[in-house]
Formats: structure tokens, C-alpha cells, sequence
């Protein structure tokens, strides 16, 4: 009897074993595909860290820190709070801008793409506005708007409103028609199909336009602030340049960098959270 029950017992130690290493194994290769991600990133910073202390000139040292004295400024700023407050002005006017971007983009994409002839009249009024960057446009919104809030949410929503809206019409018209022919051969009315076929098979190409709408929205409004801004990145940025806190503004620069990526990678996560039926 005990001959016999030997060969179950190696097998569950050695299971058990295996058990024990293959997490060990996944948590392994999870960590050198981060770092290897992580690479060019990291080497970029020992660049920014090493070049100004050991091959510039203490006169050209002063235009470039080394990254040591930024992140010391950088933190300063967020223990005084002076970070925040920026950080605050700025994603409050993208927030509403890009909001109101993807309320009017994605309705008013998906009517040009369902009803052709709205998409055919609006089509070329709408190529004329593509075209124009929306930085070319920042006097025309100052001038007739001001220098205050309303000016600064409006070039955010120019900005981030024609990915949404372009990416939206591309999505809808990119749908297979044989899902289309299936629902109406399923019975499915004209909303029905709308609502259940065309706009979730949709969503991977409209969050492609929101992704692009999102980083627009930072970006322009970065700009736009520089011009007659009291608070915000881009005032921070401007203002710390003509006073000469060359850190300061190698802070403020590297903080919308980091904005802009956690941006990204929320606008990402959502986009996997409403495509959870692609991947499937």
C-alpha cells in the first residue's frame, strides 16, 4: 500500500511545487518587460542628469540643470502647494473643454455618418475647420472673447473637438455591413440597429479621436495659457522663464509631461473598459 500511494505523493509535491514557481515565474517576466519598457525613458533621464554636470560649461549649465535641481524644484512647488493650484487652473479648463468636445463631437458625428446627405452638405464647411490649427485661431478667440476663462475653454474644445467628431464618422462608417444586414434581417428597427450595432462597433475608432482629442486639449491650452493667463502650466512655464528660474520652468515643462501621459493612460484604460467585447 505504501508503494503505491509513493507515486500520488510525487506527483502533488511536485505540483505544488510548480504552483509555487509559475507566479514567481509570471512576476519575473512582468518586471523585465516593464523595465524594458521603462528604458528609454530611464536612459533619457541619466542623459538629462549627467550631460550638464560633466560636459557643459557652468555658463551653459545655467539654461540646462541638471534633472537633480529640477526635481528639487519640482517638489518644493508640491509642498508649497504652488504645483497644485497650477495643475488645478489647467485641468479644470481642459476637463470643460474637453467635455463639451465630446458632447457635441460624438452626436453630431454620428448623425453625419448615419444621414449621408448631412454629411455630404456639412463635409467641406468641415475640411475648411480641420485644416485650420486651432493655435492659428488663439487671436481671433482673445480678441473676441478676452483673455479670461471663456477664451481659453473654447480653443480647448476647438482643439479637441474635430478628432472626436472625425473619429466618430470614420467609426460609424467603418462598420461591417453584412452586422447591419443581420439585424435587419434579425427584425431590428432603424434605432435599434443604431443603438445596438453601429454605435458599440464604433467605439474602438471614437476612442482612438478621444485619445487624440485629450492630448490636444492639454497641449492648446498649455499655449494658451502663455498669453494672459494668472494661473495655470503655461503661465507657470512663461512666467518662470522671464524670471529667470530656469528650474521652475524645467518643473513646470516636465509636469505636463507627466500630465499628459497620465492622461493618455486613463483615456487608454476606458478605452479598454468599452472594448472589453472587441478583445473577447
Amino acid at each position: 500500500m505504501s508503494t503505491l500511494a509513493l507515486p500520488d505523493q510525487q506527483i502533488r509535491v511536485e505540483t505544488s511545487s510548480a504552483q509555487r514557481t509559475a507566479p514567481t515565474g509570471r512576476a519575473g517576466a512582468t518586471i523585465r518587460k516593464t523595465l524594458y519598457r521603462s528604458g528609454a525613458i530611464i536612459g533619457f533621464l541619466l542623459v538629462w542628469e549627467l550631460i550638464p554636470q560633466f560636459l557643459l560649461e557652468p555658463a551653459s549649465k545655467v539654461f540646462l540643470p541638471p534633472l537633480h535641481e529640477v526635481l528639487q524644484q519640482l517638489w518644493k512647488m508640491i509642498v508649497s502647494g504652488d504645483l497644485l493650484t497650477h495643475i488645478s487652473a489647467s485641468l479644470g479648463r481642459s476637463a470643460i473643454g474637453f467635455l463639451l468636445a465630446l458632447v457635441i463631437g460624438v452626436p453630431v458625428g454620428l448623425v453625419v455618418a448615419w444621414f449621408s446627405r448631412i454629411g455630404d452638405f456639412l463635409n467641406p464647411l468641415l475640411e475648411v475647420f480641420r485644416n485650420t490649427a486651432a493655435l492659428a485661431l488663439l487671436p481671433v478667440f482673445t480678441l473676441t472673447l478676452g483673455i479670461g476663462e471663456l477664451s481659453k475653454v473654447t480653443i480647448v474644445l476647438y482643439a479637441a473637438f474635430f478628432p472626436v467628431l472625425l473619429n466618430t464618422i470614420l467609426g460609424a462608417r467603418s462598420v461591417d455591413p453584412l452586422l447591419i444586414r443581420a439585424g435587419k434581417t434579425l427584425g431590428l428597427n432603424n434605432f435599434e440597429i443604431f443603438s445596438k450595432v453601429v454605435l458599440p462597433a464604433s467605439v474602438p475608432i471614437i476612442f482612438t479621436g478621444i485619445r487624440m482629442a485629450g492630448t490636444s486639449a492639454v497641449l492648446v491650452l498649455i499655449a494658451a495659457e502663455m498669453i494672459g493667463a494668472k494661473a495655470g502650466l503655461g503661465y507657470l512655464i512663461t512666467n518662470s522663464q522671464a524670471s529667470f528660474l530656469i528650474p521652475k520652468m524645467y518643473a513646470a515643462i516636465l509636469t505636463v509631461a507627466i500630465l499628459g501621459f497620465v492622461v493618455n493612460a486613463a483615456l487608454v484604460a476606458l478605452e479598454r473598459h468599452f472594448s472589453r467585447w472587441a478583445r473577447a
